[in-house]
C-alpha cells in the first residue's frame, strides 16, 4: 500500500478519537488519579480504542506504541506513534485545548505524522518530503527573525514541585527577551502552531516520543527547524525538543544552554 493510504488511514484514526473526545467532553467524565496531576479519563482509554481500532484492522501486522497501552511487538519496520489525548489535564477539566497524535515510523524514520483539534475541526497532516497542511492549505513557518519580537510556546513536567529539571530557569530567562510565551499544555498543538506560523518557536523537556513524534514532522515539513538541547537532530526517544520557524532557532538555543543547570 502507498503512502496516501497510510494517510488516509491515519487521518480517519484520528477523526475517530476526535470524535470521541468530543462526545465525552464537558461531560463530567470519571477521572482517575496516576499522581498529583496526571489525569488519565475514561475518554482517554476509548479514544484509544478508536483509534488503535482502525491502524489495526487496515494495517494489523505493524507496530503499536501508545502512551495508555503496551502492545505486543511485530517484526514489522512500521510503527504507529499515538497519543490517543495530548492534554489530558486541560481535557479533564473542561478547558477546550487538546488533540489526537499520529505517526508513522518506518525503520525509525517519521514518514507520517497526524495531529487532529477536535474543538477546532483543526487537522493537521505531514508525509515526509510532502509538505504539510492544515486542513488541506499548505502551511508555511513565520518570517519572525528576532527573539525580541517572538511569540513562543512553552509547558512544564507533571512533577514541577520536586524535580529541579523543570523548565522554570527556562522559562524565566526566555520570558524577559521573547515578545509572549503561551502554555496550552498539548505538545502536539504547540508544535503544529510553529508550523503554522501562530507560534515562532517552542521547546519543552520531558516529554516522550508520542506527545511530539506527529508534530516533529509537520514543523520540519512547514518548513521549521527541530533540535535537541543542544542543537542536535532530534531523536524523538529522548525527552527535549526545541522547534522553530529556523530564523530564530540559534537565539533560542543560545538563551536555553546559557540557563542550563
Amino acid at each position: 500500500m502507498g503512502k496516501r493510504s497510510y494517510r488516509a488511514v491515519a487521518v480517519e484514526a484520528a477523526r475517530r478519537g476526535g470524535a470521541v473526545l468530543m462526545k465525552y467532553f464537558g461531560t463530567g467524565v470519571k477521572v482517575r488519579h496516576k499522581g498529583a496531576n496526571n489525569l488519565v479519563t475514561e475518554a482517554d482509554l476509548r479514544s484509544e480504542a478508536a483509534v488503535t481500532g482502525v491502524l489495526r484492522r487496515h494495517f494489523p501486522d505493524h507496530q503499536v506504541l501508545s502512551e495508555e497501552t503496551r502492545y505486543p511487538a511485530t517484526p514489522s519496520p512500521y510503527k504507529w506513534i499515538i497519543d490517543p489525548l495530548d492534554g489530558t489535564t486541560n481535557y479533564a477539566r473542561d478547558y477546550p485545548c487538546f488533540s489526537v497524535s499520529i505517526a508513522l515510523e518506518k525503520d525509525g524514520v517519521l514518514e507520517l505524522g497526524v495531529v487532529f483539534n477536535p474543538v477546532l475541526d483543526e487537522l493537521f497532516v505531514a508525509g515526509r518530503r510532502r509538505g504539510a497542511t492544515l486542513n488541506g492549505r499548505r502551511l508555511r513557518v513565520s518570517g519572525v527573525a528576532r527573539l525580541s519580537a517572538s511569540f513562543l510556546a512553552t509547558g512544564f513536567p507533571y512533577d514541577i514541585r520536586t524535580n529541579p529539571d523543570n523548565n522554570l530557569n527556562h522559562f524565566a530567562a526566555l520570558a524577559r527577551r521573547s515578545l509572549a510565551i503561551r502554555r496550552n499544555g498539548s505538545a502536539a498543538i504547540d508544535l503544529c502552531y510553529v508550523a503554522a506560523g501562530r507560534f515562532d518557536g517552542f521547546w519543552e523537556r520531558r516529554l516522550s516520543p508520542w506527545d511530539m513524534a506527529a508534530g516533529v514532522l509537520i514543523v520540519e515539513e512547514a518548513g521549521g527547524k527541530v533540535t535537541d538541547f543542544q542543537g542536535n537532530p532530534l531523536d524523538i526517544y529522548t525527552e527535549a525538543v526545541v522547534a522553530s520557524n529556523r530564523r530564530i532557532h540559534r537565539a533560542l538555543l543560545d538563551v536555553i544552554r546559557s540557563n542550563h543547570h
